[in-house]
């Protein structure tokens, strides 16, 4: 007879509660708790090159820019998550009864991984594109040069564009502004991967 493993299901309050107290990240999808692992150096100083641009670029204006530990809410899912990068139009709003978690970003930033990637392009994405506000999506990846780039365009409308060559200009459409893809890479270092 083969034994079966029993999944608790928790409750989007129980999470928050753990959360809180939790040394760690936790995503909470659809009531189960999955720990988010580790970045590599690479994953953190492209996810931070994104965000340092970002937050000069916007500097003044109506919007505000996270990195990493800004929690997200998207409830047509039922998921909390943590992007690498976002940005949202002010005035934030905030998911109703919380002062930690919003649910209006217009961009998010997301540098991928071997264990993530899948996950970013697909059942991530569509969830993303269930926030009304989400209009932009970045997905970097940390082992090789190449920026894969969404735009929303209409209602159930994405452009994508693809980039591998780092001296290629990146127009964000959101928020006007632009930066060469060398940009992300800046001091990054691709030997030594596994």
């Amino acid at each position: 007879m083969i034994a079966q493993i029993e999944t608790k299901n928790y409750t989007a309050e129980e999470y928050l509660e753990l959360e809180i107290a939790s040394e760690t990240r936790n995503e909470y999808y659809n009531g189960e708790i999955i720990p988010m692992t580790g970045g590599t150096p690479n994953h953190n100083d492209i996810a931070g090159n994104l965000y340092i641009l970002l937050k000069l670029a916007l500097k003044g204006k109506a919007y505000r820019t996270f990195y990493v530990d800004q929690r997200l809410w998207i409830p047509d899912v039922s998921l909390y998550t943590y992007p690498d990068v976002m940005v949202l139009q002010k005035p934030l709003e905030l998911q109703t009864g919380r002062k930690d978690t919003v649910i209006n970003p217009c961009f998010i930033g997301e540098v991928l991984s071997k264990s993530t990637q899948n996950y970013d392009r697909s059942e991530k994405f569509a969830a993303y594109r269930t926030i009304p506000t989400f209009q932009e999506y970045l997905l970097i990846d940390q082992y090789r040069i190449h920026v894969e780039h969404y735009v929303k365009t209409a209602v159930n409308q994405w452009i994508f564009s693809e980039y591998d060559d780092p001296n290629v200009t990146l127009s964000f459409r959101v928020f006007e502004f632009q930066i060469k893809i060398a940009e992300l890479y800046e001091n990054i270092d691709f030997t030594n991967q596994s």
